[in-house]
């Protein structure tokens, strides 16, 4: 703690922020979350493909390897995304914490042999070598806590994902196809079975933000708006009905599931966007 005069602010030193980050950079391209892992495992379950079965085998013992020998599930270790709720009343200490989110996602790349995949201009493309800096969006809220979620992002999914500036006429209706098409056109390129997130209103950059945070809310967590929930529910069902199946090579299992968020938006705006994410959906959580 520090104080300030009478007031008195909890403080978070930036060399443990960093030493988190580093944890969970590793930890979460060594380890899938619980939910995947047993959405997969009852993928094999319900698959009635041969090749799809026998697919979803491999997906299952290469998860298993890289549980055992904490090497990465895949090669693609993923840009990382932060997502940070900064309390209001929270000081940290020692540094600036962007830097420290950085420092943490350079030592966690290096300590835990994942591939750097991050380049300094997107036209000149040379390897910055650690893999920062990371993409990060700050929350500020009332309190003293800091919460922190890191997503590895891969971008052979990543690269099939798609943003749409729907008129309002267009409706659920207009909406739905719109996921549904980009399901379509994505999944066979981005090694399926695929997660889908959705952001639906706001503005521009505001639903493709949703998109992406919408991918780490767990498997099964259905929307709590009730026609949202409905419209995940059809989605998902369509989407396997495609029969593209595991890694496209045919069943019943296309998608592992859609999570849909919306957002107030403009009278004259439906803004929509996909962001699509292989089934290694990769992401973890700190709060200091």
């Amino acid at each position: 703690m520090i104080f300030y005069g009478r007031i008195r602010l909890r403080t978070v030193k930036c060399s443990l922020i960093s030493e988190k980050i580093a944890k969970m950079c590793i930890d979460a391209n060594t380890h899938l979350t619980e939910d995947i892992e047993n959405a997969i495992h009852i993928a094999q379950k319900n698959e009635i493909s041969e090749n799809g079965q026998a697919v979803l085998e491999m997906m299952q013992k290469n998860i298993a390897v890289a549980n055992r020998k904490q090497i990465p599930i895949c090669q693609d270790t993923g840009m990382v995304v932060a997502f940070v709720t900064i309390g209001q009343d929270l000081h940290i200490e020692g540094g600036g914490l962007e830097e420290a989110i950085n420092e943490g996602v350079a030592r966690g790349y290096e300590a835990g042999y994942l591939r750097k995949s991050v380049v300094e201009d997107p036209i000149i493309r040379t390897n910055t070598k650690d893999n920062t800096p990371a993409v990060i969006y700050y929350k500020i809220v009332k309190g003293e806590r800091l919460h922190i979620k890191i997503m590895p992002k891969g971008f052979g999914s990543e690269n099939t994902s798609a943003l749409k500036m729907l008129k309002p006429s267009d409706g659920m209706e207009g909406v739905e196809n719109f996921i549904y098409e980009t399901i379509k056109t994505a999944a066979p390129n981005a090694c399926p079975p695929i997660i889908v997130g959705v952001g639906v209103g706001g503005t521009f950059e505001k639903s493709a933000l949703m998109a992406k945070e919408a991918l780490s809310r767990p498997l099964g967590q259905t929307s709590e708006k009730e026609h949202i929930k409905n419209l995940e529910e059809r989605l998902l069902k369509r989407s396997n009905a495609l029969g593209i199946g595991p890694m496209g090579l045919g069943g019943l299992v296309t998608v592992l599931g859609i999570n849909i968020d919306t957002y107030p938006t403009h009278i004259a705006g439906l803004p929509v966007a996909v962001n699509v994410c292989c089934y290694l959906n990769r992401h973890r959580e700190y709060e200091f």
